[in-house]
């Protein structure tokens, strides 16, 4: 990147390995002792938002634990099967409340206590959960190219509105998670006479070896990118920062400020998005709105499948399935039967 004025350079924050915190919640020598050993000898095993939820989902159990007034190290299993009873019924999404079991698992065995989540008690709770919410919970609102249009179109002209275009098309033109997005850097963006970019995804939910990929950023994605970057006086670190009232740029953005970032500019689009379809907007809606697109223009699964570093068509599939509805064979021979009159 060229023509820019300052460099400003934030280094990442250090990592915070999940389980050493997670070894404070118990009184018990012996597991207390098994926690920090594997600690230890886990150290950079974890991506940053596994620790992170690792972290959260064991407080959060542990705090629910201590206002019921029950133990939550070693839990029995009736007391995990209570927990994902109260969740559900708190509205929690059934994918965040297995997340919840997932980690109250790796928790026990990290302590090499006996795990509540192998007896029949809390699988059945998991199991009575899924079938009460019939497994329809809410799926992200796909971000397609239409809606990014109309949330550019709405937006403004201020630096932080320079960098919210940015991280929008960006994040639409890379499929980049979330997590990915945020940890993009100017140095490893190059641009063709074309105008189109190229990006080094240094590592990734998928790539937890840390081989790095590399991602096309369109031409008019590079316009918003680069309108940014000098704005920003951005030359090197991190692509996407915190911008204050002053106008000032700070840190790196955290992966959550996506979210936030695009419901925000969901919420300016004239005329207005229902609250419904506000609220189904997710930090990835990105992603899923691009493989629609791809899908909608052509593409097939796994051509989609490949743009995303989805491991397994499952989840594109799942994304795409009204329009392949709208391929198969009953819409075939729709287009060739005598119409219904």
């Amino acid at each position: 990147m060229k023509n820019r004025k300052t460099t400003i350079v934030v280094p990442s924050p250090p990592s915070l390995n999940a389980v050493a915190v997670l070894a404070g919640l118990t009184d018990d020598d012996l597991y207390a002792a098994n926690l920090r050993a594997d600690a230890e000898s886990s150290r950079g095993t974890r991506s940053a938002n596994t620790e992170r939820a690792l972290r959260d989902d064991v407080l959060l159990f542990s705090a629910w634990c201590t206002n019921a007034g029950l133990k939550h190290m070693p839990a029995s299993a009736e007391t995990v099967a209570a927990f994902v009873d109260a969740q559900a019924a708190a509205g929690k999404a059934p994918a965040t409340v297995r997340r919840y079991a997932a980690s109250i698992a790796a928790y026990h065995r990290s302590a090499k206590a006996e795990n509540p989540l192998k007896l029949k008690v809390a699988t059945d709770a998991l199991k009575r959960m899924g079938r009460a919410s019939g497994e329809d919970q809410r799926k992200a609102k796909g971000i397609t190219d239409d809606v990014v249009v109309a949330m550019l179109n709405a937006a403004g002209q201020r630096l932080i509105d320079l960098r919210n275009k940015a991280l929008l098309v960006v994040a639409y033109s890379t499929l980049c998670r979330r997590s990915e997005l945020v940890a993009l850097r100017a140095e490893d963006v190059q641009v063709d006479s074309d105008g189109f970019g190229v990006v080094r995804i240094s590592r990734s939910k998928t790539d937890q070896t840390g081989r790095g990929a590399s991602v096309a950023i369109t031409a008019d994605a590079m316009f918003h990118l680069q309108r940014w970057l000098d704005a920003a006086c951005i030359e090197n670190g991190p692509l996407f920062r915190r911008v204050n009232r002053h106008r000032q740029v700070g840190a790196q953005l955290d992966p959550q400020s996506v979210l936030l970032i695009f419901r925000g500019m969901a919420k300016a689009v004239r005329p207005r998005m229902s609250p419904a379809d506000l609220f189904q907007i997710s930090g990835h809606s990105t992603r899923v709105g691009a493989a629609m697109d791809m899908v909608r223009y052509g593409a097939d699964i796994a051509g989609a499948m490949q743009a995303g570093r989805w491991k397994s068509p499952e989840m594109v599939a799942r994304y795409c399935e009204g329009m392949n509805l709208k391929r198969g064979a009953v819409a075939m021979v729709a287009q060739k039967r005598a119409r219904f009159a």
